[in-house]
């Protein structure tokens, strides 16, 4: 399928204009997903496993109801999407303590959380991505009242259907980021799950092989899952045959 104009490129992806009115065509990279204000470097072979987990999870996520952007994937890397507008937000929903919220408030990694706690960031490379709560996205226009509940809603029904694959493949979710686009059908509007669900949004603790203690005769605890892509990619199956090398993670804070 031969490309059209380009609409937009990121640190992971471009989007170019789709065949129909409606749709665009979002195109995996290779650049790994560097820290904020820093120069990105190009990971060989993960924009092709980024396209088929990410068509994996939305594909799932239809599958159950659960409405996303997603319509089919074109080739190994890219996909057609649904054009939305983005609500300039990204939700964190954090199961276990880790990362950012471990720091903050001194909490140990790994401890499960009474229950996922969903947070908001601002989308502004500038500033940082902050953290912001619900009365400054109502303030400023964002999302009113109704969206946010309908956001929370949406990332939880999300949550546990990743937390439910992710365990059947001996897997922990810790975390995980999404962003969510409104569409319109005549005069309804309504919230998607958008962008993309890849390891580059979530982290991932492998729970395999924890029976088994160390040299020292210790039990093993969890920790990060190694070469994050290549194996989340070949436990579910769908690691594309020409993809052997393995790759390193890039978690969310």
């Amino acid at each position: 399928m031969a490309r059209r104009k380009k609409v937009y490129e990121g640190k992971a992806k471009i989007l170019y204009e789709g065949p129909e009115p409606g749709t665009l065509i979002q195109y995996f990279k290779d650049d790994a997903i560097p820290a904020v204000n820093q120069p990105s470097a190009a990971v060989e072979g993960k924009g092709v496993l980024n396209n088929r987990l990410s068509e994996f999870f939305m594909s799932g996520l239809n599958g159950i109801g659960v409405p996303t952007h997603f319509i089919r994937r074109l080739n190994m890397r890219e996909q057609l999407v649904r054009m939305c507008e983005m609500v300039p937000l990204e939700v964190v929903v954090r199961n276990f303590a880790a990362g950012g919220l471990s720091k903050r408030l001194g909490i140990p990694e790994g401890m499960g959380l009474p229950r996922p706690i969903v947070e908001y960031y601002y989308k502004d490379e500038k500033l940082g991505n902050p953290m912001v709560s619900e009365e400054h996205i109502v303030a400023f226009g964002w999302a009113n009242q109704q969206d946010l509940d309908d956001i929370v809603a949406l990332a939880l029904r999300v949550n546990d259907f990743m937390s439910g694959v992710m365990m059947g493949v001996g897997v922990r979710l810790m975390d995980f980021r999404l962003e969510v686009g409104r569409i319109w059908e005549g005069d309804f509007m309504r919230l998607i799950v958008a962008d993309e669900i890849s390891p580059d949004s979530c982290r991932l603790w492998d729970l395999r092989g924890l029976e088994a203690p160390d040299r020292e005769g210790q039990q093993r605890e969890p920790g990060p899952l190694n070469d994050v892509y290549t194996e989340l990619a070949r436990r579910l199956g769908v690691l594309p045959s020409n993809v052997t090398h393995t790759l390193k993670p890039t978690l969310i804070n």
